[in-house]
Protein backbone atom coordinates (compact mmCIF):
# COMPACT_ATOMS: atom_id res chain seq x y z
CA UNK A 1 0.00 0.00 0.00
CA UNK A 2 1.19 3.55 -0.61
CA UNK A 3 2.66 5.25 2.36
CA UNK A 4 0.63 8.56 1.96
CA UNK A 5 1.97 12.56 3.21
CA UNK A 6 0.23 13.05 6.28
CA UNK A 7 0.95 17.06 5.46
CA UNK A 8 2.68 19.61 3.17
CA UNK A 9 5.45 19.59 5.21
CA UNK A 10 5.91 15.82 4.37
CA UNK A 11 6.36 16.20 0.42
CA UNK A 12 9.48 16.44 -0.51
CA UNK A 13 11.37 19.73 -0.81
CA UNK A 14 14.34 18.99 -3.36
CA UNK A 15 14.17 19.77 -6.91
CA UNK A 16 11.50 18.82 -9.41
CA UNK A 17 11.99 17.54 -12.78
CA UNK A 18 10.98 20.88 -13.69
CA UNK A 19 13.57 23.62 -13.95
CA UNK A 20 12.84 27.76 -13.18
CA UNK A 21 13.58 28.39 -16.78
CA UNK A 22 10.66 27.97 -19.05
CA UNK A 23 8.69 30.70 -20.43
CA UNK A 24 5.12 29.46 -18.96
CA UNK A 25 2.80 32.29 -18.01
CA UNK A 26 2.50 34.34 -14.54
CA UNK A 27 -0.04 32.31 -12.91
CA UNK A 28 -0.16 29.41 -14.99
CA UNK A 29 -1.45 25.95 -13.21
CA UNK A 30 0.57 23.90 -15.12
CA UNK A 31 3.57 25.31 -13.93
CA UNK A 32 2.13 24.57 -10.02
CA UNK A 33 1.03 21.18 -11.01
CA UNK A 34 4.05 19.75 -12.32
CA UNK A 35 6.49 21.61 -9.98
CA UNK A 36 3.94 19.27 -7.07
CA UNK A 37 4.23 15.98 -9.82
CA UNK A 38 7.87 16.51 -10.03
CA UNK A 39 8.34 16.73 -6.24
CA UNK A 40 6.62 13.76 -5.78
CA UNK A 41 7.84 11.59 -8.42
CA UNK A 42 11.97 12.29 -8.35
CA UNK A 43 14.38 12.08 -11.02
CA UNK A 44 13.45 8.61 -12.04
CA UNK A 45 10.88 9.27 -14.54
CA UNK A 46 10.86 9.45 -18.44
CA UNK A 47 8.21 12.31 -19.98
CA UNK A 48 6.76 12.10 -22.94
CA UNK A 49 4.46 15.46 -23.41
CA UNK A 50 2.04 16.13 -26.06
CA UNK A 51 2.21 19.09 -27.97
CA UNK A 52 0.84 21.88 -26.08
CA UNK A 53 1.48 24.79 -23.98
CA UNK A 54 3.60 22.42 -21.11
CA UNK A 55 6.25 21.47 -24.22
CA UNK A 56 6.36 25.02 -26.52
CA UNK A 57 7.35 26.60 -23.10
CA UNK A 58 9.42 24.28 -22.17
CA UNK A 59 11.80 23.70 -24.78
CA UNK A 60 12.05 26.44 -27.21
CA UNK A 61 15.05 25.58 -29.53
CA UNK A 62 18.03 25.14 -28.01
CA UNK A 63 16.61 25.30 -24.51
CA UNK A 64 14.89 22.68 -22.52
CA UNK A 65 13.51 23.20 -18.79
CA UNK A 66 13.31 19.26 -18.33
CA UNK A 67 15.79 17.74 -15.84
CA UNK A 68 14.62 14.55 -16.86
CA UNK A 69 14.80 12.51 -20.00
CA UNK A 70 11.46 14.10 -22.22
CA UNK A 71 10.48 13.04 -25.48
CA UNK A 72 7.94 15.61 -28.07
CA UNK A 73 5.13 14.19 -29.38
CA UNK A 74 2.53 15.67 -31.68
CA UNK A 75 -1.00 15.93 -30.37
CA UNK A 76 -2.68 12.70 -30.95
CA UNK A 77 0.29 9.72 -29.99
CA UNK A 78 1.55 10.81 -26.77
CA UNK A 79 0.25 7.47 -25.03
CA UNK A 80 1.13 5.60 -28.15
CA UNK A 81 5.09 6.41 -27.34
CA UNK A 82 4.86 5.93 -23.83
CA UNK A 83 3.42 2.58 -24.50
CA UNK A 84 6.31 2.54 -26.61
CA UNK A 85 8.49 3.71 -24.09
CA UNK A 86 7.25 1.51 -21.60
CA UNK A 87 7.66 -1.62 -23.45
CA UNK A 88 11.49 -0.77 -24.03
CA UNK A 89 12.20 -0.48 -20.35
CA UNK A 90 9.96 -3.87 -19.85
CA UNK A 91 12.78 -5.80 -22.42
CA UNK A 92 15.44 -3.81 -21.64
CA UNK A 93 14.81 -5.42 -17.80
CA UNK A 94 13.79 -8.77 -19.11
CA UNK A 95 16.33 -9.60 -21.93
CA UNK A 96 19.72 -7.53 -20.57
CA UNK A 97 19.39 -7.31 -17.19
CA UNK A 98 18.66 -3.65 -17.18
CA UNK A 99 18.33 -2.75 -13.57
CA UNK A 100 16.18 0.60 -13.45
CA UNK A 101 12.40 0.58 -13.59
CA UNK A 102 11.51 4.58 -14.51
CA UNK A 103 8.11 5.65 -14.09
CA UNK A 104 6.43 6.56 -17.49
CA UNK A 105 4.75 10.43 -17.14
CA UNK A 106 2.66 12.33 -20.06
CA UNK A 107 2.07 15.13 -19.57
CA UNK A 108 -0.58 16.74 -21.93
CA UNK A 109 -3.61 19.18 -21.90
CA UNK A 110 -7.26 18.47 -22.83
CA UNK A 111 -6.84 19.19 -26.81
CA UNK A 112 -4.29 16.27 -27.00
CA UNK A 113 -6.20 13.84 -24.74
CA UNK A 114 -10.27 14.50 -24.61
CA UNK A 115 -9.99 15.45 -28.66
CA UNK A 116 -7.23 14.36 -30.64
CA UNK A 117 -5.19 12.22 -28.72
CA UNK A 118 -8.19 10.30 -27.62
CA UNK A 119 -7.91 7.39 -29.50
CA UNK A 120 -4.48 6.48 -28.82
CA UNK A 121 -5.37 6.99 -24.99
CA UNK A 122 -7.89 4.33 -24.91
CA UNK A 123 -5.62 1.99 -26.77
CA UNK A 124 -2.83 2.53 -24.14
CA UNK A 125 -5.42 2.44 -21.15
CA UNK A 126 -6.64 -0.91 -22.82
CA UNK A 127 -3.64 -2.60 -23.15
CA UNK A 128 -2.67 -1.92 -19.19
CA UNK A 129 0.29 -0.32 -20.12
CA UNK A 130 2.15 1.00 -16.93
CA UNK A 131 2.20 4.52 -17.70
CA UNK A 132 0.79 7.16 -15.60
CA UNK A 133 -1.09 10.39 -17.79
CA UNK A 134 -1.40 13.78 -16.54
CA UNK A 135 -3.94 15.73 -18.28
CA UNK A 136 -3.39 19.56 -17.08
CA UNK A 137 -7.03 20.74 -18.01
CA UNK A 138 -6.98 24.46 -19.06
CA UNK A 139 -10.24 23.69 -20.75
CA UNK A 140 -9.38 24.80 -24.41
CA UNK A 141 -6.79 24.92 -27.04
CA UNK A 142 -4.97 27.76 -25.43
CA UNK A 143 -1.74 27.16 -26.98
CA UNK A 144 -3.00 28.06 -30.82
CA UNK A 145 -5.13 30.71 -29.57
CA UNK A 146 -7.83 29.55 -26.89
CA UNK A 147 -10.07 27.58 -29.41
CA UNK A 148 -12.99 25.42 -28.10
CA UNK A 149 -12.23 21.87 -27.26
CA UNK A 150 -14.03 19.08 -25.86
CA UNK A 151 -13.21 19.61 -22.44
CA UNK A 152 -14.49 23.80 -22.40
CA UNK A 153 -17.08 24.20 -19.85
CA UNK A 154 -20.72 24.70 -20.97
CA UNK A 155 -21.38 28.50 -21.40
CA UNK A 156 -17.38 29.57 -21.66
CA UNK A 157 -16.65 31.92 -24.00
CA UNK A 158 -13.25 30.82 -26.78
CA UNK A 159 -12.46 32.27 -29.92
CA UNK A 160 -14.42 29.61 -31.60
CA UNK A 161 -17.87 30.12 -29.63
CA UNK A 162 -18.48 33.80 -29.20
CA UNK A 163 -21.44 33.71 -27.79
CA UNK A 164 -20.50 30.49 -24.71
CA UNK A 165 -20.10 27.08 -26.02
CA UNK A 166 -23.74 25.37 -26.18
CA UNK A 167 -22.38 21.91 -25.28
CA UNK A 168 -21.22 20.48 -22.15
CA UNK A 169 -17.90 19.23 -20.93
CA UNK A 170 -16.72 15.80 -22.27
CA UNK A 171 -16.70 13.33 -18.58
CA UNK A 172 -13.07 11.92 -19.08
CA UNK A 173 -12.70 10.61 -15.72
CA UNK A 174 -15.73 8.90 -17.06
CA UNK A 175 -14.45 7.46 -20.53
CA UNK A 176 -11.11 6.94 -18.82
CA UNK A 177 -13.22 4.49 -16.05
CA UNK A 178 -14.81 2.98 -18.42
CA UNK A 179 -11.74 0.94 -19.18
CA UNK A 180 -11.16 -0.79 -16.07
CA UNK A 181 -7.71 0.61 -15.29
CA UNK A 182 -6.16 0.66 -11.06
CA UNK A 183 -6.40 4.48 -10.40
CA UNK A 184 -7.42 7.52 -12.06
CA UNK A 185 -8.31 10.40 -9.54
CA UNK A 186 -9.06 13.89 -10.31
CA UNK A 187 -7.29 17.28 -8.87
CA UNK A 188 -6.43 21.07 -7.98
CA UNK A 189 -3.39 22.79 -7.68
CA UNK A 190 -5.45 24.54 -4.92
CA UNK A 191 -5.45 21.42 -2.58
CA UNK A 192 -1.67 20.80 -2.59
CA UNK A 193 -1.45 17.78 -0.29
CA UNK A 194 -4.30 16.49 -1.62
CA UNK A 195 -2.72 16.35 -5.55
CA UNK A 196 0.28 15.01 -4.10
CA UNK A 197 -1.26 12.10 -2.70
CA UNK A 198 -2.82 11.22 -5.83
CA UNK A 199 0.25 11.58 -7.74
CA UNK A 200 1.79 8.80 -5.78
CA UNK A 201 -0.69 6.67 -5.87
CA UNK A 202 -0.91 7.09 -9.88
CA UNK A 203 2.87 6.64 -9.93
CA UNK A 204 2.94 3.39 -7.66
CA UNK A 205 0.21 1.55 -9.54
CA UNK A 206 0.27 -1.43 -11.40
CA UNK A 207 -0.74 -0.66 -14.70
CA UNK A 208 -2.09 2.65 -16.15
CA UNK A 209 -3.14 5.31 -14.61
CA UNK A 210 -4.84 8.41 -15.06
CA UNK A 211 -4.48 12.48 -13.79
CA UNK A 212 -7.09 14.78 -14.44
CA UNK A 213 -6.19 18.20 -12.70
CA UNK A 214 -8.19 20.95 -13.26
CA UNK A 215 -5.30 24.03 -15.29
CA UNK A 216 -5.80 27.47 -14.52
CA UNK A 217 -5.65 29.55 -17.37
CA UNK A 218 -5.89 33.33 -16.92
CA UNK A 219 -5.20 34.06 -20.24
CA UNK A 220 -7.72 31.96 -21.51
CA UNK A 221 -10.43 32.23 -18.82
CA UNK A 222 -9.84 36.15 -18.74
CA UNK A 223 -9.41 37.59 -15.17
CA UNK A 224 -6.15 38.48 -13.24
CA UNK A 225 -3.08 36.55 -13.19
CA UNK A 226 -2.76 36.81 -9.02
CA UNK A 227 -6.27 34.65 -8.33
CA UNK A 228 -4.84 31.65 -10.34
CA UNK A 229 -4.95 29.77 -7.18
CA UNK A 230 -8.38 31.23 -5.96
CA UNK A 231 -9.90 30.37 -9.12
CA UNK A 232 -9.51 26.70 -9.29
CA UNK A 233 -10.20 26.67 -5.31
CA UNK A 234 -13.77 27.85 -6.11
CA UNK A 235 -14.39 25.38 -8.85
CA UNK A 236 -13.88 22.87 -5.89
CA UNK A 237 -15.63 24.79 -3.32
CA UNK A 238 -19.26 25.10 -6.11
CA UNK A 239 -18.77 21.74 -7.01
CA UNK A 240 -17.99 21.96 -10.21
CA UNK A 241 -14.73 20.04 -10.04
CA UNK A 242 -15.81 17.23 -7.18
CA UNK A 243 -11.75 15.84 -6.28
CA UNK A 244 -12.31 12.24 -6.11
CA UNK A 245 -10.52 9.29 -6.91
CA UNK A 246 -11.08 5.76 -8.26
CA UNK A 247 -9.23 3.23 -6.59
CA UNK A 248 -9.40 -0.53 -8.40
CA UNK A 249 -13.40 0.65 -9.49
CA UNK A 250 -14.27 2.59 -5.81
CA UNK A 251 -14.76 5.66 -6.07
CA UNK A 252 -13.98 8.28 -3.10
CA UNK A 253 -14.38 11.52 -2.08
CA UNK A 254 -11.20 12.97 -1.12
CA UNK A 255 -12.14 16.46 -0.41
CA UNK A 256 -15.76 17.26 1.33
CA UNK A 257 -17.12 20.35 0.60
CA UNK A 258 -19.97 20.05 3.74
CA UNK A 259 -21.54 23.51 1.83
CA UNK A 260 -21.35 24.37 -1.76
CA UNK A 261 -20.81 27.89 -2.91
CA UNK A 262 -23.30 29.13 -5.48
CA UNK A 263 -21.62 28.75 -9.24
CA UNK A 264 -21.97 32.25 -9.50
CA UNK A 265 -19.13 32.88 -6.93
CA UNK A 266 -16.71 30.59 -9.61
CA UNK A 267 -18.09 32.11 -12.76
CA UNK A 268 -18.35 35.87 -11.93
CA UNK A 269 -14.16 36.09 -11.39
CA UNK A 270 -14.06 34.95 -15.27
CA UNK A 271 -14.21 37.20 -18.38
CA UNK A 272 -14.83 33.61 -20.52
CA UNK A 273 -18.18 33.40 -18.50
CA UNK A 274 -19.00 37.44 -19.07
CA UNK A 275 -21.85 36.95 -21.41
CA UNK A 276 -24.05 34.51 -19.49
CA UNK A 277 -27.47 34.85 -19.51
CA UNK A 278 -29.36 34.34 -16.10
CA UNK A 279 -30.93 30.97 -17.76
CA UNK A 280 -27.53 29.97 -18.74
CA UNK A 281 -26.39 29.77 -15.08
CA UNK A 282 -29.46 28.04 -13.88
CA UNK A 283 -28.25 25.17 -16.22
CA UNK A 284 -24.87 25.37 -14.96
CA UNK A 285 -25.77 25.38 -11.70
CA UNK A 286 -28.20 22.36 -11.94
CA UNK A 287 -24.73 20.43 -13.44
CA UNK A 288 -22.98 21.43 -10.48
CA UNK A 289 -25.59 20.05 -8.01
CA UNK A 290 -26.34 16.53 -10.23
CA UNK A 291 -22.17 15.97 -9.53
CA UNK A 292 -22.47 17.17 -5.58
CA UNK A 293 -25.23 14.47 -5.44
CA UNK A 294 -23.20 11.74 -7.18
CA UNK A 295 -20.12 12.48 -5.38
CA UNK A 296 -21.90 13.46 -1.76
CA UNK A 297 -21.19 17.11 -1.77
CA UNK A 298 -23.14 19.63 0.90
CA UNK A 299 -26.04 21.88 -0.01
CA UNK A 300 -25.56 25.24 -1.35
CA UNK A 301 -25.67 27.28 1.36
Amino acid sequence: MTELYKTIKDIPTTEGILAPGHALCAGCGAGTILNIVGRVAGKNVIVVSATGCVEVTTTYLPYSAWRVPWIHNAFENSAATASGVRAAIDIMKEKYGYSEDPRILVVAGDGGTADIGLQSLSGMLERGDRVTYLLYDNEAYMNTGIQRSGSTPYGAWTTTSWEGKPEMKKDMMGIVTAHHIPYAATGSPAYILDLANKVKKALDAEGPSFLHVLSDCNLGWRHDSKISVEVTRLAVQTGLWPLYEVDHGVTKLTVPVPKRKPVEEYLKVQGRFKGLTPDRIKVIQAYADQLAQRFGLGPVG
